[in-house]
């Protein structure tokens, strides 16, 4: 096919602006145009955008139809207005007839109301914004010229329920256009072709298109003048604030990025304590935020008016901050593909060197730095996986599709088991899940407001026009605590923040939120009221969500640096390898054996100028006079006693999540042998088992406890998994549409909202334990709570391993933060930093 003709205009544009299009972007228009579906995976900054678009333009051009051609989601509000602006440009520029809007929860009521009307041309929207608009009729009208439909940072969205909420409802849209071409856009996934498959459904074939554009990524650690030997979370970090700001250059431009809403609100507050007369340069930007707020200051970095912008992942993707120089990384990133895609946000054009400085919270990140480097110079990525059959997804999205036109039931199964997450839909799961949004199923049939739709002439629509209004304001797969605004005593807004954290204020009390110091006024309606004041405080709001786990691909890096780390510091003379003896399957994409670094670039020589590794020498020193540092086919478990009890420290070097379930369920098969109450805290490299004194773990300990052999019934029986469970199932029921958040302006509150899932949940148990919703829940704290799956992949290698005993006197240095991970959780009148102080001052005596 020759696509020189309808590409014209395209090119002319880019002629105007002296620009030659980049190799994937031609072969990716020249695929669209020939009607196939696909993924580009390239480097962020080189052009996505434009590769995804520009061929759907020309072939509007040279075809030109009315309503929407393109639609175009992505999965933040803030990402809208940068990718609507990229668009227009090359349209208003040249004169084309086309319409661009974008269409979020920022969008007006109005403009939203006349868009169902008349759809633009391109429409640029976000998961939760399209299911919205799949529950009003005339779907086919509105969508049956839709002739692409493009995923953006499709890695982000691809293993959430948002990424299913997507599936279900571009699979409704192939229906209605059965030529539709899909195509996702990504920057770094490690599994292509799942990817791919999942964005285009099955039975298409994708076509995935890479590019050979590298970007360059130089990591600069602020390592801290010393450390101490026995390090632990948080020890450093806002102690090293005027480190970091020697570091760093105000005249350029820089993200400080940061794992947590409450960890940027607190780097703010000593940014500009630091830099007081530079305030106005200085800004703070996360969800929690108000819009209007966020947005200036996007403006203002790309003015060049804000130079350093502290921030979390709501800067992560794909905003075009060209200005941005320099991103630093505050504490371990815990994933590679994170901190590529924050790296990114600098140098964001094609080929660019991005500049990241990294500044630990604790002296042994500085170790997963350098595995960082690892895994980045050997080209190694995360994989995303999609969602396998969320429930609670697919009956939101059958209540959706009932609002709008309404659903053939034997039709919608057919589509359903086009996408990756249904495919496997039991006809009698299906049923299940008909019965329970028509009857209400086996429980809750006795109440209307469950019986959401009705079966006519073969088409299942909603059964109250009420119902249609109250799940259009439930639609959405993000569960949280129930949010307070926080506005001025004029109604000015300011953001959010949780109910949990208002509940501990009260009316004069001062905290420190959006880079500001409020004081408490009133609390009304689930609105917090505020003023402005002099006063000072250091409170600052907490956020749920938990805390990060370093992926399984970074785990394995750490685990080889370890090594490396080991052998450099003298415990084990360095073994140089030979270059041609190492297997080309083990090389980067492209490599061969000649190709491979020199022996003074490998990992062992490596360790030996490695700065990150250089200053925590006094950690490895201290560590290797207590207890061994373990080598990659080596598991380390230490034990000591204290006048706390008999303590087990375990160091499979597997992330936090992985651990929990570990120290749980080594906890149980233990007390099974000797009955005993356990206390187990767990970090990233390993876990505590604390028991009564003179518990003899060695005596009991064999190859039983890495036993696969009922590994589930196991784990059931080690945690209290009814409790995390009941957890779990209140996101559940809210994505479900089982509880009902509240009309605006009278939302309910969390504790309201417990009450009634608690209730649903009892209820379940009792009369309905095979409810497919409970079932989910139960699932959903396995895998992806526990990550059954990667502890069962752990447990093999720890099988392969030799355990290494080692009796100590005291706590190790890579065991002590698993010691103050326990006590940090403790009430007591000393501070946590008293109470560590103490316990060294003990030791020394000792």
């Amino acid at each position: 096919m020759d696509t020189a003709p309808c590409l014209a205009p395209i090119m002319a544009y880019l002629a105007t602006r002296s620009w030659q299009p980049l190799p994937f972007q031609v072969e990716t228009w020249k695929a669209y145009l020939a009607g196939h579906s696909g993924l580009v995976q390239v480097p962020t900054g080189s052009g996505k955008t434009y590769a995804a678009v520009m061929g759907a333009i020309a072939e509007m051009l040279v075809h030109p139809a009315e309503g929407l051609q393109l639609l175009y989601i992505t999965p933040l509000r803030a990402l809208s207005r940068d990718i609507e602006q990229a668009i227009k440009t090359p349209i208003e520029a040249m004169g084309w007839n086309l319409t661009v809007e974008s269409r979020t929860g920022d969008t007006s009521s109005s403009r939203k109301t006349k868009q169902l009307k008349q759809m633009p041309h391109i429409l640029i929207t976000t998961p939760e914004s399209l299911a919205v608009m799949l529950s009003y009729k005339d779907g086919a009208k509105r969508f049956g010229q839709l002739r692409v439909v493009i995923l953006d940072e499709w890695h982000e969205l691809m293993s959430s329920k948002r990424g299913t909420q997507v599936e279900l409802c571009v699979a409704d849209l192939r229906s209605l256009q059965p030529k539709l071409r899909t195509w996702a856009l990504s920057a770094t996934l490690g599994n292509l072709e799942e990817a791919a498959q999942t964005a285009v459904g099955l039975g298409t074939e994708p076509v995935i298109i890479r590019s050979n554009l590298k970007r360059q990524t130089v990591i600069t650690s602020i390592c801290p003048a010393s450390v101490d030997t026995f390090p632990w979370a948080g020890h450093l970090g806002l102690r090293l604030f005027e480190t970091l700001v020697e570091a760093l250059d105000l005249e350029k431009s820089t993200l400080i990025f940061t794992n947590t809403r409450n960890q940027a609100e607190r780097w703010y507050q000593a940014l500009t304590f630091a830099l007081p007369e530079h305030g106005e340069r200085i800004a703070l930007h996360h969800g929690s935020i108000d819009v209007k707020q966020r947005e200036a200051i996007e403006a203002g970095v790309k003015t060049g008016d804000i130079k350093w912008v502290v921030c979390t992942s709501s800067l992560d993707l794909g905003v075009d901050f060209q200005p941005v120089e320099r991103v630093v990384q505050i504490g371990s990133a815990k994933n590679l593909a994170r901190l590529l895609q924050r790296a990114g946000r600098s140098a964001h054009v094609p080929e660019g060197t991005s500049e990241v400085f990294f500044l630990p919270t604790n002296a042994l990140e500085l170790l997963e730095i350098s595995a960082f480097r690892r895994g980045l110079d050997l080209g190694d990525m995360e994989t995303r996986r999609p969602q396998p059959k969320p429930f609670d997804v697919l009956v939101q999205h059958l209540v959706t599709l009932a609002c709008g036109d309404g659903f053939a039931p034997q039709k919608t199964l057919d589509s359903l088991r086009q996408t990756v997450a249904y495919a496997d839909l039991t006809d009698a799961e299906y049923q299940w899940v008909l019965d329970f949004i028509e009857k209400g199923g086996q429980c809750l049939g006795a109440y209307p407001r469950y019986k959401k739709v009705v079966l006519q002439d073969g088409v299942y629509t909603i059964s109250d026009a009420k119902l249609a209004r109250t799940h259009r304001m439930g639609i959405g797969t993000i569960t949280a605590n129930t949010p307070v605004k926080i506005v001025y005593t004029n109604r000015k807004p300011i953001g959010t923040v949780e109910e949990s954290f208002v509940s501990r204020l009260k009316k004069g009390d001062v905290f420190f939120f959006a880079g500001r110091q409020l004081e408490y006024f009133q609390l009304k309606d689930m609105v917090l009221y505020v003023k402005s004041t002099r006063k000072t405080s250091t409170v600052t709001p907490t956020w749920g969500g938990g805390q990060l786990a370093i992926s399984d691909t970074l785990s394995h890096h750490l685990r080889q640096e370890i090594e490396s780390a080991r052998l450099s510091s003298g415990e084990a003379a360095p073994t140089l390898i030979d270059p041609s003896a190492i297997n080309a399957s083990s090389l980067p994409v492209g490599s061969t054996p000649e190709e491979t670094r020199s022996p003074q670039s490998l990992p062992e020589r490596d360790a030996l100028n490695n700065p990150e590794i250089l200053t925590i020498a006094p950690i490895l020193a201290a560590q290797q006079r207590l207890s061994p540092l373990p080598s990659a086919d080596e598991l380390l478990v230490e034990s000591c006693k204290t006048r706390e009890g008999q303590h087990l420290y375990v160091f499979p070097f597997e992330g936090r999540f992985v651990h929990e379930g570990l120290g749980f369920l080594w906890g149980y098969r233990f007390a099974k042998q000797k009955t005993a109450t356990f206390t187990i805290s767990v970090n990233d490299y390993g876990f505590e088992i604390l028991g009564p004194k003179g518990y003899p773990y060695q005596d009991l300990f064999s190859s039983d406890f890495f036993s696969l052999d009922n590994l589930e019934a196991d784990i059931r029986a080690s945690l209290n998994i009814s409790e995390l469970t009941q957890r779990k199932f209140r996101g559940i029921a809210q994505v479900a549409g089982l509880v009902f958040k509240g009309y605006p302006g009278s939302r309910k509150t969390s504790s309201q909202l417990q009450v009634s899932t608690s209730l649903l949940y009892d209820v379940f148990t009792k009369y309905e334990p095979d409810n497919l919703l409970l079932k989910q829940a139960e699932r959903e704290v396995l895998q992806d709570q526990l990550e059954t799956h990667r502890l069962a992949k752990t447990l093999n290698r720890l099988n392969q391993r030799a355990v290494i005993w080692k009796d100590t006197k005291r706590p190790s240095p890579l065991a002590f933060p698993l010691l103050v991970e326990r006590l940090n959780s403790r009430m007591s009148n000393e501070t946590l930093l008293e109470r560590i102080q103490r316990m060294k001052a003990q030791w020394e005596q000792r």
